[in-house]
Parts: C-alpha cells; structure tokens; sequence
C-alpha cells in the first residue's frame, strides 16, 4: 500500500514553516493515480500557504511496480539503505529490477524507461553515445548541452534528444548495437542489483574514465 506522512517544511523562498504531506511509499498497481503523479512530477509540487509561491520537494520514496516488476528507491543518499538492502533478496527472486534515483528527473525517466521493457543499461550507454556524437561533430560544446533525454524505443531503434538552450537534437540507435556492446563487455556493465544500484549519467561516464585511466 502507499504511504504517507506529515512533515514540517520552511519555505525556500518566504522561510516561514508549514506542514506538507508526503509519500514515503508509492504501489503503481493499487494507485494508478499516484503513478500518473509521479511520472508527471506532480507528487512533489507544492505551495507554500503563506506566499503562495510554487516549488518542488523531493524527499526519500519507494516506488513499486508490481506490473513491469520493478522497485526504484528515490533518494539523494545512501542512508537508508540498509532497509530495503533487507527486501532485496525475496525481490530479486521474483524478478524485479532494483535502482535507486538520485534525483526527481532520473526518477521519472525510470518510470517511463521500465514501463517501455527497455535496460537502463542500454538507455545511459545511448545518451553517452548521442552526448559524444553531437561534441565530436561539432554540433555544440559540452557546456551548452542542457539535458540528454530517452524518448522511447519503436521497431528496435531508441531515440535519444540532446537538448540545448535553444535546440533540440535526436539521434536514432539500433537496440541490437547497444546490447551487442553490453554483452561484449559484459564486465565493465555488471551491476549488483541488491545494493539498490544508481544506474545514470554519472555512474556511465565513470565506467569509460575508469577504462581511459581517468578515474
């Protein structure tokens, strides 16, 4: 079942203090609304009831989709991890996948990643390729780019957008290119499902500077 409970929070904004509901933990299946929500971003939006001013809050949630068999934990840190660590075995046995987000946007693309079949693995590898193809054609610099997208996946092939102030570029990758690469180097992409991996930009650009000697 979802859960909710009731927290003091100070507006960023006015600084006086007000009390606002929030999930600790969201069951897509029981609650569609509340997937529809989360996806959205809508479950973390609120209004400070002195200066009226809108603003998001994310805060520690856990998220399952009994459907698609996944379970992603939002959270900035690593602190609570030793309790779901707990719930990880008897998970993974039935199938789920497990992740931990870092941020609201990761959380929500994740939804949407899973939902769609697709690996979380092969979505970052495609944003680092997309990301790479468009500096090394110099289509802009690094510092421009201000978000590199999944869209979706149709007939085998992913579309990636990487975006910039004032543009957008896709780029087309045949799903077949991508798992053929993870299974060539299936040891660099190996994950530990129960430590609640963080599957995102950060931990993909790591991997290629680890195998540069960069890291």
């Amino acid at each position: 079942m979802s859960r909710t409970k009731e927290v003091k929070y100070t507006c960023p904004y006015c600084g006086r203090e007000f009390d606002i509901t929030v999930y600790e933990s969201v069951n897509s299946e029981q609650d569609p609304d509340l997937r529809d929500s989360c996806l959205s971003g809508d479950l973390f939006r609120h209004s400070c009831p002195h200066c009226h001013t809108d603003f998001m809050v994310q805060y520690p949630l856990v998220y399952a989709d009994p459907k698609h068999k996944f379970v992603l934990w939002l959270s900035a840190s690593t602190a609570e991890a030793d309790a779901l660590k707990a719930a990880a075995g008897p998970l993974l046995k039935q199938g789920y996948k497990l992740r931990r987000c870092a941020t609201i946007k990761e959380f929500t693309e994740k939804i949407q990643i899973f939902e769609d079949g697709v690996s979380d693995i092969a979505v970052e590898l495609a944003k680092y390729d997309s990301f790479i193809e468009f500096i090394d054609n110099r289509r802009g610099n690094p510092a421009d780019v201000t978000s590199v997208e999944y869209q979706r996946v149709n007939d085998g092939v992913m579309k990636i957008n990487v975006r910039t102030d004032d543009k957008g570029l896709s780029f087309l990758i045949p799903m077949d290119l991508l798992e053929e690469e993870i299974r060539a180097e299936s040891d660099r992409f190996a994950i530990n499902e129960e430590e609640f991996p963080l599957i995102n930009s950060d931990w993909i650009i790591s991997l290629f500077m680890e195998s540069s000697g960069q890291a």
